[in-house]
């Protein structure tokens, strides 16, 4: 295995993209800027390259950055089969970018202030082999977002999720982090808390979050959902051992509930409680249901992980050959 060069590493910024014609080509120029200052300055090596993963984009995407690939050889396309998700999305660039010493990954919006790429650099350079970027403050999110977003950690943080609170996917992973998530073929991926749990010596960088200068948020409710549920899933059971711990309550208040019907049927009094055995009935009803939902998410997990299908298919890779390349 090839030693990294913590002095002068080669790094590949790594962004996911999916329906972004309205404002991939400006993002792309100012990556390329940035890039070209962190060479300038002797923060990176000159060989560092910018790697987008189209997801499947189902607009002009794909054409405008299969452009950019063709005419700057600092730009690589990688391209999927259909729209994969976002964290595999994720994975298949971290997985294509085996040249890099160091991996930034970040959202192709630039939401996420690029210019702590330097701080990410120094880190690293002064040990860390992952670096996690922290949003300072959510005061460009709507209080909707505001309040799901507080709920979201909070919730996973109950779930023993180790996830890091405020932190998407804005991060760096060294070389070491890249052989070893080489290591793990799970189907159910979930970067966020994956990264966190392997335990390599990180640092956090704090950002200001800014305005989107076009397109709107590719991550909708329903995707923030499914993303918080493999991310429980992914890495606990406790939902299952509160299904126990409920199911134990549940069968004690029963008993004694039953005791007592059985002692006003033996001195002859009449049970009137139609309204409570009801309610009652209904909410043992609710309890069963979530039980079942929870042990489902379980086991359709597990039929996922025994298919052992490829989590992405590759359709092309799109980049512009130099003399110099190794």
């Amino acid at each position: 295995m090839k030693e990294s060069n913590r002095e002068l590493p080669v790094l590949y910024l790594v962004i996911p993209c999916y329906n972004e014609e309205e404002i991939i080509v400006e993002s792309a120029a100012t990556i390329k800027e940035k890039i070209n200052r962190l060479i300038s300055s002797g923060a990176i090596a000159k060989n560092s390259k910018i790697l987008f993963v189209n997801d499947g984009s189902k607009d002009k995407t794909f054409e405008l950055l299969s452009d950019l690939a063709k005419k700057d050889p600092i730009n690589i396309v990688v391209s999927l089969v259909g729209n994969s998700g976002h964290q595999n999305a994720l994975w298949a660039g971290i997985m294509t970018a085996s040249k890099a010493d160091i991996i930034i990954t970040i959202d192709a919006d630039l939401q996420q202030d690029i210019e702590a790429l330097d701080e990410f650099i120094n880190c690293y350079k002064n040990g860390s082999e992952v670096v996690y970027g922290i949003r300072n403050n959510r005061d460009s999110d709507s209080p909707f977002k505001k309040f799901t977003a507080l709920a979201y950690y909070k919730f996973m943080h109950l779930m023993g999720s180790k996830i890091m609170e405020n932190h998407a996917d804005y991060r760096l992973i060294s070389r070491k982090v890249i052989d070893a998530l080489m290591q793990y073929n799970e189907s159910n991926l979930f970067l966020r808390g994956l990264i966190p749990s392997l335990g390599f010596p990180s640092d956090i960088v704090h950002f200001e979050t800014k305005e989107r200068t076009g397109g709107t948020t590719k991550y909708t409710l329903s995707k923030m959902f499914r993303l918080a549920t493999d991310g429980i899933t992914s890495f606990t059971i406790r939902p299952l051992r509160i299904i126990s711990v409920l199911g134990f309550i549940t069968m004690f208040f029963s008993m004694i509930f039953s005791i007592l019907c059985f002692i006003e049927w033996a001195q002859g009094k009449n049970v009137k409680g139609y309204t409570t055995t009801i309610l009652i009935l209904l909410f043992l009803d609710g309890i069963i249901l979530l039980s079942l939902g929870v042990i489902g998410e379980y086991l359709g997990k597990i039929y996922l992980e025994t298919k052992n299908r490829p989590k992405y298919i590759i359709d092309s890779v799109i980049y512009k050959e130099t003399d110099n390349e190794d």
